[in-house]
């Protein structure tokens, strides 16, 4: 017979990071890096972000920084959006935007034969400059990030890419490591909604703990 343990709910977290630390064990990261892949474990019971999360030197720094001084958070799905805890980035003044359903990207998207979060990403890309973007879908989107940053129309504190799927997912992840652009990644095909919104969550509880 299956036993369930009683836990306090508002201990469920605590006890949550507490068996991750522990199956974890060694894992190399300094501290704050490994507040962002705790909170990937987390989110999905998988210990390969341990193996597969990659971070440019400077991305720590530079996504307290941005959410600090109140940057724009660019979303490349409504599901992403949902998973970013709002409240938390509120006392700082950030804002969650996604442009996927506007009216403009629909129509972008149908003129250039081109996905609506490729068209979504250029239609965001006034917030972009000096924002986060958070891709966690669509390799597409990704894949115009970068090639819009190389044509130098766009250039954001951080990068969150962590597109997923089979097809140039992890190639535009690739993409994304060689392109100057500072960034948050997971290698490989792994990826979601969900793992981009914990990144953005963590980053935020950096950035409180530094107030």
């Amino acid at each position: 017979m299956v036993e369930i343990t009683k836990v306090d709910p508002a201990e469920i977290e605590s006890l949550s990071f507490k068996i991750i630390q522990e199956e974890a064990g060694e894992h190399g990261f300094e501290p704050e890096k490994w507040a962002v892949v705790r909170r990937l474990i987390h989110t999905t019971a998988d210990f390969d972000f341990i193996r597969q999360t990659r971070f440019h030197q400077q991305a720590i720094d530079a996504g307290i920084s941005a959410i600090k001084t109140g940057a724009a958070i660019v979303t490349d799905t409504h599901m992403a959006r949902a998973g970013i805890t709002e409240t938390h980035l509120a006392p700082f003044g950030c804002e969650v935007h996604c442009f996927i359903n506007d009216d403009e990207v629909i129509a972008a998207a149908k003129a250039d034969n081109i996905t609506r979060a490729a068209a979504a990403v250029a239609q965001g890309r006034d917030l972009l400059n000096g924002g986060i973007a958070v891709i966690g879908n669509a390799p597409t989107a990704l894949i115009e990030l970068v090639r819009l940053f190389q044509q130098g129309e766009v250039r954001p504190a951080l990068v969150v890419g962590m597109v997923v799927g089979f097809v140039n997912a992890a190639e535009a992840k690739e993409l994304l490591m060689e392109s100057g652009l500072i960034y948050i990644t997971v290698a490989g095909r792994k990826g979601g909604s969900a793992v981009a919104a914990a990144t953005v969550n963590a980053l935020a509880d950096l950035a409180a703990k530094k107030e």
